[in-house]
């Protein structure tokens, strides 16, 4: 400002001067028309000036410094600058808003904000998909008029937020069970926090089936050899008896082995996280391995063929691989009538190595076919535990083809039989050179 006040006295006084000079060799009268029109053109400058002021105040140049002389031109200048560290003030805001709203919108929690009469003023996408909503048709629309769940709208009238709210079925979609919590803030507006526990719910409750389904699969065979050993305590019984109930006391006791072994192969394929190894098996000594496993459960009562690639082999761990591809053929015996026929294959398609076992079974269900690898699932539960099965080995045939990154097919039709198919990836498939020579 003291550059600008210094500017104006010297021109004032420049022009005092003219005037003094012009009154000296022209006259009184001259001097006065000219002070006269330098008023004159001194107004109609600070009127344009004035004018052209206001225009860029309305509407600030951020480019070039207006022009103009003088004064003006320094008053310009220090606007255009004044007016560009705002500019840039407001853009870095609106980046970091903008950064604010990119990051809330990558969040996989949803999130919606209330103002003080529970209206809508902004939601990311997850809390749209959560709750139903359009962020743009939604905006400033009461959230209970919405969200008409009763829980919700009682929870949200409670003001008592401390606990977090769950509700299921939401979405439009797909079907969410969601988390709420609400967290009030400034004045007396909302923050809704959301979050998909539909999952957690889901693994949860096969938490709560397995240790049920555990309970009830050790109940029987503990029930079974308790019956007996009280009635060998209190009867008296000739030896063909005793002989008799010790047979079947052990076939129990087997059973509960068999499962308490399953079950500790299960705990360890789902807690090792290290993948297979890569070493090359002898899947030649695999099959010839299940071919015999096979013919000693069948006993003769089934027309049992293999057919195997003995170059053809895989990288692996050797032991998950054998538990797999055993559970799918002694299950084919178990569940195939006798005279049935049995067929298994090990061959290359295209670039990946297959292991096909199909046999002439009852078949399966297609309604059954999906939840075939879960623990303890079982299609028929008397004909399984009469064929001495724990319900496991498909949940173990899972978790095996899935540390190797191989794929399970199950077709099947009833009356007609069943047809189980892995797929091991190219990336497992090899070549013995030896043998393929």
């Amino acid at each position: 400002m003291n550059i600008i006040w210094t500017r104006a006295i010297v021109s004032l006084a420049l022009l005092a001067a003219l005037g003094v000079a012009i009154g000296a060799f022209a006259g009184v009268r001259v001097a006065l028309a000219f002070a006269v029109l330098m008023l004159v053109v001194q107004a109609f400058f600070v009127t344009y000036h004035t004018q052209r002021l206001w225009r860029l105040l309305d509407a600030p140049v951020y480019g070039e410094v207006p022009s103009a002389l003088g004064i003006w031109g320094e008053i310009y200048y220090r606007l255009h600058k004044l007016a560009k560290r705002w500019h840039a003030q407001v853009r870095q805001v609106e980046q970091q808003h903008a950064r604010f709203i990119q990051a809330i919108q990558a969040s996989p929690n949803g999130v919606a904000m209330l103002d003080d009469h529970d209206q809508i003023e902004w939601c990311n996408a997850i809390a749209e998909k959560h709750f139903g909503l359009d962020a743009k048709r939604d905006l400033r629309q009461h959230i209970t008029h919405l969200v008409r769940q009763p829980d919700f709208v009682r929870y949200l009238n409670a003001h008592h937020y401390e606990e977090m709210l769950v509700m299921r079925g939401m979405g439009t979609n797909r079907k969410y069970t969601v988390s709420v919590q609400v967290f009030p803030y400034g004045d007396n507006r909302k923050l809704i926090l959301t979050q998909d526990i539909t999952e957690l719910e889901r693994t949860d409750s096969m938490r709560r089936d397995f240790v049920a389904n555990v309970s009830h699969e050790l109940k029987t065979p503990l029930t079974v050899l308790s019956g007996f050993l009280e009635t060998m305590r209190e009867l008296p019984l000739d030896e063909a008896d005793r002989m008799r109930y010790l047979d079947m006391m052990e076939q129990q006791a087997s059973r509960m082995q068999n499962i308490v072994r399953d079950l500790l192969v299960l705990a360890n394929l789902e807690g090792d996280m290290r993948p297979p190894g890569d070493e090359l098996l002898d899947m030649r000594a695999v099959i010839r391995h299940l071919e015999d496993d096979a013919n000693n459960l069948s006993n003769g009562r089934h027309r049992i063929t293999f057919h195997s690639d003995d170059a053809l082999t895989i990288a692996g761990a050797e032991t998950e691989v054998m538990s797999a591809l055993g559970n799918l053929v002694t299950n084919a015996v178990r569940y195939t009538p006798d005279g049935g026929a049995i067929d298994v294959a090990w061959q290359r398609v295209k670039d990946r190595a297959v292991f096909t076992v199909r046999d002439s079974g009852l078949g399966i269900p297609a309604e059954h076919i999906p939840r075939l690898t879960e623990r303890f699932y079982r299609v028929d539960r008397s004909r399984s535990r009469d064929t001495g099965g724990t319900g496991l080995g498909l949940a173990i045939v899972k978790h095996v083809l899935q540390r190797h990154n191989a794929e399970l097919d199950v077709k099947s039709e009833v009356g007609r039989g069943s047809t189980f198919i892995v797929q091991f990836p190219a990336s497992r498939t090899a070549i013995r050179k030896s043998l393929a020579a």
